[in-house]
């Protein structure tokens, strides 16, 4: 199929249409951190040695995020306004870490699109660009202002250029889902993430593998904790 002409892979009622291919930013460079810093730090509690990520994809999975961003805790979830989420791949080409299209976020009055805000030290703001490629010019970051029980939070998020919509693989939308599920986001957002129609790949995925390395990590840490609370706790 000629790439230029793929359909969008978004939800199910999001009627689709194609990123324009000279698609930039003009918040582009990373110093637009500084004013993310001052906007929040009063409210926030922020100090200089950290930000406020918004996740919307793979990244919604602790497990994910935390391959190469140690530093990533969860501050709440919450809703970018007037957005959709779409999948595909930067200038049509194939994406190798996950054999698919991969997730993204397009202007569209009306939508949202709900995500993760994650606090991060700043040590690990290189790696989050190196993940999104950004200095191939895959990905730019960007300042979006996401709400959460009626609080407005200015955070760093990540979109797509010269994008060309693509199918996400299985994998690839198992790991959002399960990152939807394990922070609690509204249930018909969740539904809405389950039913986006996926290309079938059925071929193995290195970064899947690590992702469930990464996920049995945490169960064995999580049943370690049980069992010691429930040794140490006597009965009534």
């Amino acid at each position: 199929m000629n790439p230029e002409v793929n359909p969008c892979s978004t939800f199910p009622h999001t009627e689709t249409q194609k990123m324009p291919k000279d698609h930039t930013l003009s918040r582009v460079q990373n110093h637009f951190l500084v004013g993310l810093h001052a906007r929040n730090k009063a409210s926030e509690g922020m100090d200089n040695q950290t930000f406020l990520y918004f996740a919307y994809g793979s990244n919604l999975l602790k497990e994910r995020l935390q391959l190469k961003n140690p530093s990533a805790t969860v501050h709440c979830v919450a809703r970018l306004k007037d957005y959709k989420l779409v999948f595909g791949n930067y200038k049509g080409l194939a994406s190798d870490r996950w054999h698919g299209g991969v997730a993204t976020i397009e202007h569209s009055p009306g939508d949202e699109v709900w995500g993760v805000v994650w606090r991060m030290n700043m040590s690990d703001l290189e790696s989050l660009d190196r993940q999104e490629n950004v200095r191939l010019g895959a990905y730019s970051p960007m300042e979006v202002s996401v709400w959460t029980r009626g609080q407005e939070l200015s955070c760093r998020t990540y979109i797509m250029n010269s994008c060309v919509y693509a199918l996400p693989s299985p994998q690839y939308l198992k790991v959002i889902v399960m990152g939807a599920e394990q922070n609690g986001l509204p249930e018909d957002y969740k539904e809405k993430l389950k039913a986006i129609e996926t290309n079938k790949y059925e071929g193995p995925l290195p970064m899947m593998l690590e992702v469930e390395r990464a996920l049995n990590k945490t169960m064995e840490k999580e049943s370690k904790e049980f069992n010691a609370y429930h040794q140490d706790t006597p009965c009534l």
